[in-house]
């Protein structure tokens, strides 16, 4: 199917999920989740107009940002039935020697939602049983959220979760967040919730007017400053707050080519460099500065299921606030809310929910 095609079948109304032209019935070890919410990330952006291959033929139903309820399960997973759940954004299979060895990023048998099976945005999605995160109504309720709110820590906060996570952030870090919107913006957060000073970079002032209320100690707009300006303004403020003029952690959100160039120039000795966004933009690098400043990068894909729990602790502990960054829509609303998040005129993390 073309992407002219599939750009019509968005247009269709929404229509329960179905497997092989029937109302899905879950196998053994799947369950049936009725959507409460799912979240428009960049990457469906990339699939609908960028022309990004999903691994999973076209037509596909989009969407990895999903949480609702299990309504129905196959065998081995009724446990779950009428529990709330965020489903992850991506699904390791558990058994494999990548799996089994602590490696399930990275594991070849994983499902991702609206990549690799029918996604999110839908009345309803099949997902394999294991490694959903349970959600508790009453702390959801005493938090002040609902079910399609926290939708979105199944990739906007728990992919820079994994990130912060893995990069060793603790307390006297130095973290540097590139980009402060959708998932840098949560960045900040769970950096800061680990104890790290942030920087947050953007080239949008109402972005890093927001953040600078939500954890970041200090912002920069790279529109008005080059790389070598960025760097000096960093360390000057590194020293003014005590903090190491070495081991920097840099978290390059924005899914951009500059954005990329940027963090790059930020290596110091012992950095770590943790590419969280994604572009189909080419850079140019000299990688002998990794050698030079005995530094390190790291590519983030995802966050293990086992780890989903303690991300959304952080939520509903209100260390990391959702609320104030998404906004919901209508489910049938979905083309009119991917032009406005395409050409940026919404802002926030949107949600789509069904009706």
């Amino acid at each position: 199917m073309t992407i002219d095609a599939y750009r019509w079948l968005m247009t269709q109304p929404a229509t329960p999920m179905v497997r092989d032209g029937f109302h899905a019935e879950p196998q053994a070890g799947e369950v049936v989740v009725a959507v409460a919410g799912c979240g428009v990330c960049h990457t469906d952006l990339g699939y609908f107009y960028d022309g990004v291959r999903t691994n999973q033929p076209l037509p596909l139903a989009l969407g990895h940002e999903v949480s609702g309820t299990v309504v129905a399960a196959g065998a081995g997973s009724e446990a779950w039935i009428g529990k709330s759940v965020i489903v992850p954004a991506v699904l390791p299979c558990g058994s494999c020697d990548l799996c089994r060895r602590g490696l399930g990023t990275i594991c070849r048998g994983q499902k991702m939602p609206g990549n690799d099976i029918q996604g999110g945005f839908a009345s309803h999605i099949v997902v394999p049983g294991r490694g959903l995160c349970a959600v508790d109504p009453a702390r959801l309720a005493e938090a002040g959220l609902t079910l399609p709110q926290v939708s979105i820590v199944a990739d906007a906060l728990t992919t820079p979760y994994q990130a912060v996570r893995r990069a060793g952030v603790a307390d006297g870090a130095l973290a540097i967040v590139i980009g402060a919107g959708g998932v840098g913006g949560y960045c900040v957060q769970v950096a800061r919730a680990f104890g790290a000073t942030v920087v947050a970079i953007d080239v949008d002032e109402r972005k890093l007017a927001t953040i600078a209320a939500h954890g970041a100690a200090l912002t920069i707009n790279s529109r008005e400053h080059d790389s070598r300006a960025i760097k000096k303004a960093i360390a000057e403020f590194a020293a003014q707050q005590g903090l190491r003029q070495t081991e920097w952690c840099i978290f390059e959100c924005s899914g951009t080519a500059p954005g990329q160039l940027t963090a790059y120039s930020l290596l110091v000795h012992g950095a770590t460099l943790s590419v969280v966004g994604f572009t189909m933009d080419k850079v140019e690098l000299r990688l002998s500065n990794l050698m030079a400043f005995d530094a390190r990068a790291l590519g983030n894909w995802g966050c293990p299921p086992e780890y989903y729990p303690a991300a959304l602790d952080l939520v509903l502990d209100g260390k990391v606030q959702i609320a104030p960054f998404v906004e919901v829509h209508a489910l049938d609303d979905i083309n009119q809310v991917f032009d406005a998040v395409h050409r940026r005129a919404i802002t926030r993390r949107a949600v789509l929910v069904p009706q």
